[in-house]
């Protein structure tokens, strides 16, 4: 009798599941323009006919799958099956996280959830390079290569004249940066001339940029010792010029103006060569007696 009870209870504690939702892949990656299948598994205590409600959580909430149909951008490249979701042709504005609700209101645990999150794989597209055209021996030149797509992050490759450069090489004149595709060389030389191109891949593809040629030149020691010596002798010669000037008196000199000096009587217009001839007189030590003014009288004789 006992184990009979016992056995009936374990019967009905079995039966009594509440509603439990699972995903077999909570992460999938699939490439670009591919399908995705979103998974979702569902199992109830009583409810044969649940609610299935499918949502992507970005910032802001938007529904997938609602009330037995797909809307939004999933309107009619998207199909259900039970509960899970397959997607057509997939972009990046599919990427992002997914949402499985399923409601049994019957059950004593009336909503269940998962989540899934889809990765989209994107191939790197052709990526910029910028390779100087040329540059002085023992200088600091920097080769740049950058892909903004890709997904994952692509890694780089550098390449001189279709040869590969070993990122890690003992007593290398470069540096390689495999992450962001710089390409650092401490000091140039003229053995470091060639044709350079980048390539960027991941893990669903590679790309590559055009061939550049990369010219490294000696510096001319001679041509910029006679820069300097004829720029030097400019200068001095514009000195030059400048002090005879000032010693001849062409800064000082007024050549062909006029003044009007004021009077007691009025106003008299003198002309340079007047002053200059004043000055003169002046400078000799003699001046001319002034002028009196006298008025002309007649005596009377009474």
């Amino acid at each position: 009798m006992f184990v009979s009870v016992a056995l009936l209870i374990l019967i009905q504690s079995a039966a009594v599941v509440p509603v439990t939702v699972t995903s077999r892949s909570p992460q999938v990656q699939v490439e670009e323009f591919s399908d995705a299948e979103l998974s979702c598994e569902f199992r109830t205590e009583k409810d044969n006919n649940p609610r299935i409600e499918w949502k992507k959580i970005d910032k802001d909430v938007s529904f997938v799958y609602y009330g037995s149909r797909f809307v939004g951008p999933f309107q009619g490249r998207a199909e259900i099956e039970g509960a899970t979701v397959r997607l057509r042709r997939v972009t990046q504005a599919d990427a992002g996280k997914f949402r499985c609700e399923v409601s049994a209101p019957q059950d004593s645990v009336t909503l269940g959830e998962t989540n899934v999150t889809l990765t989209v794989l994107v191939p790197p597209q052709m990526p910029s390079c910028d390779v100087p055209s040329s540059a002085l021996t023992g200088s600091q030149v920097e080769l740049r290569c950058r892909d903004q797509h890709s997904i994952p992050p692509a890694v780089y490759t550098w390449y001189k004249d279709n040869r590969a450069l070993p990122i890690r090489q003992p007593n290398a004149t470069y540096t390689i940066d495999e992450f962001s595709g710089v390409l650092t060389f401490q000091t140039v030389s003229r053995a470091d001339t060639g044709q350079y191109y980048c390539e960027a891949r991941n893990r669903v593809g590679s790309s590559q940029c055009p061939g550049t040629h990369m010219q490294i030149d000696d510096l001319n020691v001679a041509a910029v010792i006679s820069g300097v010596v004829i720029l030097a002798l400019l200068v001095l010669l514009c000195a030059f010029g400048v002090f005879y000037a000032h010693r001849h008196g062409y800064f000082s000199r007024h050549r062909g103006r006029s003044f009007w000096i004021p009077q007691c009587h009025g106003a008299a217009h003198i002309s340079s060569q007047n002053l200059h001839r004043t000055e003169h007189t002046q400078n000799s030590g003699y001046s001319h007696p002034p002028k009196e003014d006298f008025k002309h009288t007649q005596s009377f004789m009474l």
